[in-house]
């Protein structure tokens, strides 16, 4: 359309309610009576400026096309190109662009424009929709008038058993601004389907799971590690253990984001946390197929089964963060994503030296998933900054930490075996045999930093099978 308008000449955007659009009437005025070659496009009213013949732009296909960001702005054409431009209203500039040396004689040396329409929130993404269709490549589902959008993805099957955010084009090309990654670009090949999955996949599902554009390239992430070999999103899927992808975020993007590492950290309340992990969720079930039922033949599941992130406290931690210990370069953001079941709260609050502590944690652990089954799993220990506050004081490392865990969590085999003390469940009978059975293999503990200033509480978390039968944490930086 804007190649029909105009080639060569002047294009001058204005909108009537803007003082300084009316402002330049006369200038516009004086260009028509010198006979200059001008097209006026107005956005809002058609017959401002009144006298001057213009374009009707309230659809706003023209401003949209020509990247009109403020009113008025003035253009010179040549051959259809755009070879110079002033914004608002500048004497100087305007006589340069037009080429008429007493222009603007009446009128203030300078004043600044206004905003164009096609920069009201949200305008953005409908002119794209409107004016650019192939800007998505997925699919499109056209509803019923009376249809009700959130209903639609419910009986479709889209939903988690929560509501989703209908994903419109807008909202989706809205989540795409998130990222510098192309839209078509495969981010994973998602199980258990094996679905090849592009960014505009993820974005649909993060749209859905309540996301913002700035939280999209930590779910890109969590997605491409949840999707590895190591990590195994289809065995976490199809075991019948209640376990699901956990997702630890460090580095600065935590806070550029706002996610929540302090008080409930592991809890409701913080969009970032929130909707981070559920649309890694929804992106296994919707573009994957795991669905319950299906090949998740989860027993039980667990409440992490719908969203399960959460940052690292760094700042206030006496000890490198999870992702640097990992290899991830200080100051790079990074997710770590491991097969977590729901975490078990560790209550000490008497322990104020570090060995004393560190018995405690070691006790909680024996628990995780049997006090008579060791080494098939490894274990999250999340630690608060009061717990932390024992440890530092002493001086301990994190690894001088998890090695006194480490070294404190065995049990003797004649008490590990199968059937001893009445209990048929345990470890095969030659283990009672050995003197000490350690609960974790020693790679099989890994601690984070989290939680609220107040309370002598902090949190293990269990894993499912390790090594190559199971799940590995991984860790993956996040890309822009």
């Amino acid at each position: 359309m804007l190649e029909q308008i105009v080639r060569d000449g002047l294009v001058a955007v204005v909108k009537e309610d803007c003082p300084t659009c009316r402002l330049v009437v006369p200038a516009l005025q004086r260009m028509r009576d010198a006979g200059v070659a001008l097209t006026v496009v107005t956005q809002d009213q058609p017959s401002f400026p009144e006298g001057i013949s213009a374009v009707d732009d309230r659809e706003l296909e023209i401003s949209w096309r020509l990247g009109v960001e403020a009113v008025p702005t003035l253009y010179r054409f040549e051959q259809g190109l755009v070879r110079s431009r002033s914004v608002g209203w500048n004497r100087a500039e305007w006589r340069d662009v037009t080429g008429i040396a007493d222009l603007g004689a009446d009128l203030p040396e300078a004043r600044p424009g206004c905003g164009s329409r096609t920069t009201e929130p949200g305008m953005e993404e409908r002119l794209r929709v409107r004016f650019q269709p192939a800007a998505l490549h997925s699919r499109r589902i056209e509803l019923g008038a009376d249809e009700d959008p959130i209903e639609a993805c419910y009986s479709r099957g889209w939903s988690d058993g929560l509501p989703v955010v209908p994903p419109t084009p807008e909202r989706v090309l809205r989540m795409l601004s998130g990222t510098r990654r192309e839209k078509d670009e495969v981010v994973a090949i998602v199980p258990p389907d094996l679905v090849p999955c592009t960014v505009e996949k993820v974005a649909i599902n993060a749209v859905m799971a309540g996301c913002l554009p700035e939280h999209l390239p930590v779910v890109l992430a969590s997605v491409q590690a949840a999707c590895t070999d190591t990590f195994n999103i289809h065995g976490l899927l199809a075991t019948t253990m209640s376990v699901g992808p956990m997702i630890v975020v460090n580095g600065p993007i935590r806070r550029r984001i706002g996610m929540n590492s302090g008080i409930n950290a592991m809890g409701q309340g913080n969009r970032a946390n929130a909707s981070i992990g559920r649309a890694l969720q929804l992106v296994v079930r919707n573009v994957g197929g795991g669905r319950p039922g299906g090949v998740d033949r989860a027993t039980l599941g667990q409440p992490g089964k719908y969203t399960f992130c959460f940052a690292e406290d760094e700042e206030d931690s006496p000890w490198e963060p999870l992702a640097v210990e990992r290899g991830v370069a200080p100051g790079v953001s990074a997710v770590t994503l491991f097969g977590a079941d729901g975490p078990h709260v560790v209550v000490d609050q008497l322990s104020r030296e570090p060995h004393s502590l560190a018995r405690s944690i070691a006790s909680a652990i024996q628990t995780v998933m049997h006090p008579k089954l060791a080494l098939f799993f490894d274990v999250f220990l999340i630690v608060s900054p009061e717990h932390a506050r024992v440890f530092a004081d002493a001086g301990w490392t994190k690894k001088q930490v998890r090695e006194a865990i480490l070294g404190y969590a065995v049990r003797p085999g004649s008490e590990m075996a199968r059937g001893a003390g009445g209990c048929a469940e345990g470890m095969p009978e030659h283990f009672a045999a050995a003197a000490t059975v350690p609960k974790l293999q020693p790679g099989g503990l890994y601690i984070v930093h989290a939680g609220g200033k107040a309370g002598l509480f902090s949190a293990i978390i269990g894993g499912w099978a390790g090594g190559a039968v199971g799940s590995v944490p991984i860790t993956k930086e996040v890309e822009a």
